[in-house]
């Protein structure tokens, strides 16, 4: 568990990297509409969840850098018996202190008017304040009606000369590098994935639907993780659909001679596992996809060989591209006129932290791939090859951790030899 201390450190680091004579509103956002009068579950804002740890609509962090002064402040909802009996407890004002280290704790309809003190330049409670920033990711939202985009817009009209600028690519630098108490929360969701996995290896065998398996995990992981849920939507794909990166429609029936291919995690604390596994249905790998498989696999152990501060993402893509130019001809697996590219079409790796793939800049942004990687940071390790001619494809996930010297393989436990495979697929049976 993140403790309060550590919140405090994050906003200090974050404060030092405004601009003087500037102010910062990081939103944890509100529930978004599924249909009608239903709303999707709430899930709190990941950048303002990482600043205060407090995980509840309706709340709000103002960071105020001006006048050789660093103040904050958080607002939350008040106490509301009706409401309550409805939707549950929310965060008493000493409880939200406790857990964010935020000592001014206000009630959230006095936010606007705090903010007016802070940038009107008739009342400038503290000091001049000539920049604004808004984290401007384009999922937030902030009322019914309202992102954080479009309150941009209010406030520019708000506050003339105001400068905005966008808070999310220095929260998100700040995310890269995670702390002691960052890499236990993913030890412990790793773990707990391990235990899903297994749940599904129990059962797995020709005849069973892709949904058992998926359910049978998520099943697992919330008995061990305290209902804490998944990283994402689990992906569990056989035969043909193991050639479909994202598959969404576990509704199939594995047969006899499927590859199963699982890609899933669990999450403690919001922090996100993120693992995948290729396992035969029926206990044994065929010579064609054994060939495949220990391909993928001599990739996945070359990136974790590789992965070290100072080194890219973009080289460690490089390097995985070479060997199966090198590789797939030799064994035979690539047609005539066939690509690399055409059996091997995503990234060998991406950030892993409160989002499974954690942002860089902006939640689009191809940058990350060429940031040179630190100790601290936690990448995944994920080359596959997929052969829609042959029916089958394979990827193999870790997750590693960056150290001072190469990376520790976070996901080193779940077994992924295929003879470690076979053998224990086999004894369950």
């Amino acid at each position: 568990m993140i403790k309060a201390s550590e919140y405090a450190e994050r906003r200090l680091r974050l404060l030092n990297m405004m601009e003087p004579s500037s102010a910062m509103v990081v939103f944890s956002g509100v529930s978004k509409c599924k249909s009608a009068d239903e709303d999707y579950p709430f899930e709190v804002a990941r950048n303002f969840y990482y600043l205060t740890g407090i995980d509840q609509p309706d709340s709000i962090l103002l960071l105020i850098n001006s006048e050789g002064e660093q103040k904050e402040f958080l607002f939350v909802s008040p106490f509301d018996e009706r409401k309550e009996k409805w939707y549950g407890k929310r965060l008493t004002f000493e409880e939200a202190e406790t857990l964010s280290g935020i000592h001014n704790v206000l009630v959230n309809s006095s936010f606007q008017s705090k903010l007016d003190a802070t940038l009107s330049s008739k009342v400038a409670q503290y000091g001049e304040v000539s920049t604004l920033y808004l984290d401007l990711d384009r999922e937030v939202k902030i009322a019914d009606e309202t992102y954080t985009r479009d309150y941009l817009s209010t406030v520019s009209k708000a506050y003339d000369g105001l400068a905005i600028l966008d808070a999310y690519p220095l929260i998100t630098t700040l995310r890269l590098r995670k702390s002691t108490a960052e890499i236990q929360e993913f030890r412990s969701a790793i773990r707990t994935t391990h235990i899903g996995i297994n749940s599904v290896l129990h059962i797995l065998e020709p005849g069973r639907k892709e949904y058992e398996l998926a359910d049978a995990f998520l099943h697992a992981i919330n008995d061990d993780n305290g209902y804490q849920g998944l990283s994402f939507p689990t992906i569990m794909a056989s035969g043909r659909h193991t050639t479909c990166l994202h598959y969404p429609t576990p509704f199939d029936t594995v047969k006899d001679g499927d590859l199963v291919l699982m890609d899933l995690g669990a999450r403690t604390g919001y922090y996100c596992a993120d693992v995948s596994r290729t396992y035969p249905a029926n206990g044994k790998y065929s010579p064609e996809q054994l060939a495949a498989y220990r391909l993928v696999l001599e990739a996945n152990k070359m990136v974790a060989d590789m992965a070290k501060p100072g080194l890219t993402i973009a080289e460690l893509q490089k390097a995985v591209i070479d060997l199966y130019e090198r590789e797939l001809p030799r064994i035979g697996l690539l047609a005539e006129g066939e690509r690399v590219e055409d059996v091997y079409f995503h990234s060998v790796s991406h950030f892993i932290g409160l989002d499974t793939h954690d942002p860089y800049f902006s939640p689009n942004d191809k940058r990350y791939r060429d940031i040179p990687l630190e100790a601290g940071m936690v990448i995944s390790d994920e080359p596959g090859l997929y052969f829609s001619r042959l029916g089958f494809g394979i990827r193999i996930e870790d997750d590693l951790l960056i150290t001072e010297r190469g990376c520790e393989v976070l996901t080193r436990d779940i077994p992924k030899e295929p003879e470690a495979i076979e053998k224990l697929l086999q004894s369950q049976r």
